[in-house]
């Protein structure tokens, strides 16, 4: 079978879309020998030895992306006689020579007012919804966003399939105690920390993390700070993010508060591992993916109950059931960093949950909804 895979976010690890593409395309050839896999990327030289690259110039701009996945796809589809075109987040062609599966990650632009933007925003949403209405199968995140694709796409629930993501398979529990300090120069790390990583929408809640902090700190063992990981949005304002290096001033806790910025992803593994606590008090999510890869390093996580959060996390971690309520946030930080007990139990619980999910099933699955597709 001959696939057709939308490469734009390879090699794209910064982003969620990135990190499953690059996942599915490596373990995918695992799965079926036989599987003829082509990948149109716009980037003219990537490091995956043996695949199929088909390189597409494609400019940065809004339109040079649309013109990629409306025209560049489909012609390379039809020149190369594919079997099924797969389009690994929410943007499927209009038209294609071939059944196209989407992999819809969420609907957030449906969902959520602020995410609706500009009528050029809008347009690509009703396109999305379009094309995703015209595809043969449609792959989700999670059992939420399933819900979400067909109530809100109006999509036949038969044709929308849950396949879970996975934490990189070399994701374990630290063996050395030490494990972080070859880190802690790099990135100017205090002696322990709680963590976060995983962006800064407003959706993700962060301001209220700084807030709960301020209630939290106090009761923290002696140079336990928290560690905010990835690059600051160059919009510090406005629509979708706050300015939350001003919030931590104005709430007098930047002393304790550490923006460490961009984390290499070779180090991501070790910043897990070194932290005393994961926190992730996001308000909507399609899958989740940093709660599931604290839990494989064998960290403690705080996490809220929205959208697909408890589905994934499971009895693991330590819920919180009001995203906005600070106290809360601040109540469980406290409660997983000072009781040692449990924070061993979310420990033990949470390596068992991540250990569920693996890229192998992902694969797996996903290669089963091509099958479904072609027949």
């Amino acid at each position: 079978m001959r696939v057709v895979i939308n490469g734009w976010f390879l090699s794209r690890s910064d982003t969620g879309s990135g990190q499953y593409l690059d996942a599915l395309i490596r373990h995918l050839p695992l799965q079926n020998t036989d599987l003829d896999l082509h990948i149109v990327t716009p980037y003219p030289s990537l490091p995956f030895p043996g695949l199929n690259l088909h390189y597409r110039a494609a400019g940065k701009s809004p339109l040079a992306k649309i013109r990629f996945e409306q025209v560049e796809i489909p012609r390379v589809a039809r020149e190369l006689q594919a079997d099924v075109v797969h389009i690994p987040y929410w943007a499927p062609p209009l038209r294609s020579p071939s059944p196209i599966v989407v992999t819809v990650h969420d609907i957030i632009p449906l969902l959520l007012p602020e995410h609706r933007g500009s009528l050029l925003d809008r347009c690509y949403t009703a396109m999305s919804v379009a094309g995703t209405r015209g595809a043969s199968q449609v792959i989700s995140d999670s059992h939420s966003s399933h819900r979400d694709i067909v109530n809100h796409l109006h999509i036949p629930a038969k044709r929308v399939h849950t396949v879970y993501l996975a934490a990189p398979k070399n994701f374990f529990p630290p063996t050395n105690p030490e494990v972080c300090e070859n880190l802690r120069t790099k990135y100017r790390l205090p002696e322990s920390y709680v963590l976060y990583l995983g962006g800064f929408h407003k959706r993700k809640n962060v301001h209220h993390l700084l807030t709960a902090w301020t209630w939290a700190h106090s009761s923290m063992p002696d140079g336990c700070h928290l560690v905010i990981a990835g690059s600051l949005p160059k919009q510090k304002t406005g629509r979708f993010f706050h300015d939350l290096p001003a919030i931590a001033t104005t709430q007098e806790s930047s002393e304790s508060v550490h923006f460490i910025g961009r984390i290499d992803e070779a180090d991501k593994l070790k910043l897990y591992q070194g932290a005393s606590c994961f926190v992730f008090p996001s308000t909507y999510e399609g899958f989740g993916l940093p709660p599931l890869e604290a839990m494989a390093c064998g960290v403690p996580v705080v996490t809220t109950g929205a959208a697909s959060l408890s589905e994934v996390v499971g009895d693991a971690a330590y819920l919180v059931s009001d995203p906005s309520d600070a106290r809360k946030l601040g109540a469980a930080i406290i409660s997983v960093i000072v009781d040692t007990d449990l924070a061993t139990e979310l420990r033990t619980r949470g390596s068992k949950q991540a250990a569920r999910f693996s890229w192998s099933k992902t694969a797996r699955n996903t290669l089963r909804i091509y099958q479904l597709a072609n027949n």
